[in-house]
């Protein structure tokens, strides 16, 4: 598993620095617009289609999901049981094409409906955050230790995207002081890994696609954060594409926020 996941690792900076970067710094990739009002660029399409070849020639039986395919295709790859890869080839694209250095390649190795290796790779920094299940998570190849935080959530800060929430629990947080105060990357990818690092204590995120979160919740979990729905329940208890996410660095946090959540869940 560790010669697969370096492989992996060396996919993912390829990908981030021989196209992401280049096109990233020169603004030429040409956008388009999804049927869901999010942009989609020539070299997401580009990127996927070389991570794609890549992972297939380390091992031609395992599936491949990316964000870039139809529903249909990602439904049929997450249906068809076995493994496959979960792929965000550019997640953080409205980033991309601001331009603001905010941006990674997120893969994930799915087997038995849960991730069991993962890594997301930042270009622009040049970090690598990476992980086998039940290995702890890896930063730029070496091994990191949590470091404990107890912070009660009213000493938190972490990541939040309002707009994804349903509109009660937006104004409960809008206008209350719950935590000391949040932040939104524009890129699901890397405020998963930075949770991991310790660079925050909360994601509260209304609905991230299974490519959002599938890399980032096991390397997060590696790293002994707590992952659910807005319900508690864990984000790969059942099969689907998209899924609510609460992840917080320790069990105290967790327990406040699911009492938050309860608004979102009931309006």
């Amino acid at each position: 598993m560790l010669k697969l996941l370096s492989h992996v690792e060396i996919i993912a900076k390829e990908t981030g620095q021989s196209i992401l970067l280049p096109a990233f710094q020169s603004q030429l990739s040409i956008e388009t617009q999804k049927s869901d009002g999010s942009v989609v660029t020539e070299t997401d399409e580009k990127a996927q289609a070389f991570i794609q070849e890549a992972l297939q020639k380390l091992d031609p039986s395992i599936g491949f999901l990316g964000e870039e395919m139809s529903e249909e295709e990602q439904l049929k790859a997450l249906h068809d049981g076995g493994k496959f890869w979960c792929v965000d080839p550019l997640d953080g694209t409205g980033n991309f094409t601001t331009p603001m250095p905010l941006f990674a390649v997120s893969i994930a190795l799915i087997e038995l409906g849960k991730p069991t290796l993962a890594c997301i790779y930042d270009p622009v920094r040049d970090e690598m955050f990476s992980s086998i299940q039940g290995s702890g998570l890896f930063i730029n190849g070496e091994a990191y230790t949590p470091i404990p935080m107890q912070k009660t959530l009213k000493k938190s800060v972490g990541f939040a995207d309002f707009k994804r929430l349903k509109p009660a629990l937006a104004t409960e947080l809008a206008t209350k002081k719950h935590y000391r105060s949040q932040r939104n990357l524009g890129t699901c990818a890397l405020e998963w890994a930075w949770l991991a690092a310790g660079r925050g204590q909360f994601i509260l995120h209304g609905g991230q696609k299974l490519w959002d979160y599938a890399a980032g919740l096991l390397l997060a979990e590696e790293a002994n954060c707590i992952v659910s729905d807005f319900n508690g329940s864990h984000p790969f208890a059942k099969s689907r594409l998209s899924c609510p996410i609460l992840a917080t660095t320790n069990q105290n946090l967790a327990d406040e926020w699911l009492q938050l959540t309860s608004i979102d869940a009931t309006s």
